[in-house]
């Protein structure tokens, strides 16, 4: 991405998260201002918050240490906490216009209000607690999810083909060796003739990943025709071939607008990131040339008339794989918005959130992830690997 184009981007993600902060501190402020012991504690307590993630990833790519890691992990659970705080202020914030209007109130609740704002900040305060706890709890339990996808096409190799899928870990900082080795687990239960693992593998930078040393984690998955996996905008956010080189000496095939064929007669296609035009400002190839077989590699030419199988992180543009005989699209990257009701946005935004959807001849899943971004929380949905079943008839 361009230096001006990223300062202006941060600039305005940096402006509009502070806009958000001191509207929280001030309704917070409000409420506790007649309690002075309070006052010096909760501006102390508010600045570690509100600050913590921004300096924990700035001082982490310089050095990693359990300060660092610390930083992180308290401005990531801020993030969570501070969406929910700031749904609680507007809330109530509108009953108090709508009261200056209409008078609604009543008057055990204007005739004490001092104290009726402390027991209000209570309240809220258990309540986001209940759900920022909740959502953490939630985040740490990926469920296993069963498709059976029948494709009409003629197999001589095998009748059937398993699949498990595991989109948007985001290794690094948050996501360690013990969520990791939890996900694993669960893929290799599977069984699974192949491990597909659809961008976002890593949150943003590296180091975190080389100082856990989770490549020889990665080495752990198994699987009969081995691991493969695309990129997505956070390989490309911390380093695109760095990420891949790292997964490459770690026993994964990282894709970058490839195509190879699994059991001679299984197409997998690996399309690069549509991040690679921003931050690098190449394009990526059209699937039609990648599957006229228009690449670095000329014996790469598929027949459509064995199954085609397609990896593709972001899920726009599905229009694409029908009109060039894909069999079964694989995507991530939108969380299903991670924290409700953020879904209600990405389901805006993608024609296909969250979930399986069959476009004419051309079948298409898109994960909500197995891991997070940000708040290591999820309250919109709950984090899944996906144990795919394919037919060849």
């Amino acid at each position: 991405m361009p230096k001006s184009r990223f300062i202006i981007f941060f600039s305005i993600v940096l402006s509009l998260y502070a806009i958000i902060n001191y509207y929280i501190f001030i309704r917070g402020w409000e409420a506790i201002s007649a309690i002075a012991p309070l006052r010096a504690v909760y501006v102390a307590v508010f600045l570690i918050l509100s600050i913590s993630f921004i300096a924990g990833r700035i001082l982490e790519r310089r050095f990693i240490s359990w300060f660092t890691t610390l930083l992180v992990w308290i401005g990531a659970v801020w993030l969570g906490t501070m969406v929910y705080f700031l749904f609680a202020v507007i809330v109530l914030d509108a009953f108090r216009i709508a009261n200056l209007i209409i008078h609604f109130f009543p008057a055990f609740l204007t005739a004490d209000y001092e104290s009726i704002k402390q027991i209000t900040a209570v309240f809220v305060v258990c309540i986001v607690g209940i759900v920022v706890f909740a959502g953490f709890l939630n985040a740490r339990a990926p469920r296993i999810r069963t498709l059976d996808i029948a494709i009409p096409k003629f197999n001589p190799g095998r009748k059937t083909f398993t699949i498990a899928m595991a989109s948007d870990i985001h290794l690094g900082t948050i996501i360690s060796t013990k969520r990791l080795n939890r996900i694993i687990t669960k893929i290799n239960a599977l069984n699974p003739d192949i491990v597909l693992l659809p961008g976002d593998v890593f949150d943003e930078d590296i180091g975190p990943v080389i100082r856990k040393n989770l490549g020889d984690h990665l080495r752990q998955i198994q699987s009969r025709f081995g691991v493969f996996a695309i990129t997505g905008n956070h390989e490309y956010i911390g380093g695109v071939d760095a990420a891949c080189d790292y997964m490459e000496k770690h026993g994964v095939r990282v894709l970058r607008d490839e195509i190879i064929t699994i059991d001679k007669s299984i197409h997998l296609i690996g399309r690069e990131d549509r991040s690679i035009a921003g931050f690098s400002g190449k394009s990526r190839k059209s699937l039609e040339e990648l599957i006229a077989g228009i690449t670095d590699n000329p014996t790469s030419k598929i027949d459509k008339n064995n199954p085609i199988i397609l990896m593709d992180h972001q899920p726009f543009h599905l229009e694409e794989a029908v009109q060039n005989g894909v069999d079964l699209q694989l995507s991530g990257h939108t969380h299903h918005g991670q924290l409700w009701p953020f879904n209600f946005i990405t389901k805006r935004v993608y024609e296909l959130s969250w979930g399986y959807k069959k476009k004419e001849n051309t079948h298409f899943y898109v994960s909500c992830g197995v891991g997070t971004w940000g708040p290591p929380i999820r309250t919109g949905n709950r984090p899944e690997i996906i144990h795919i079943q394919l037919t060849f008839a």
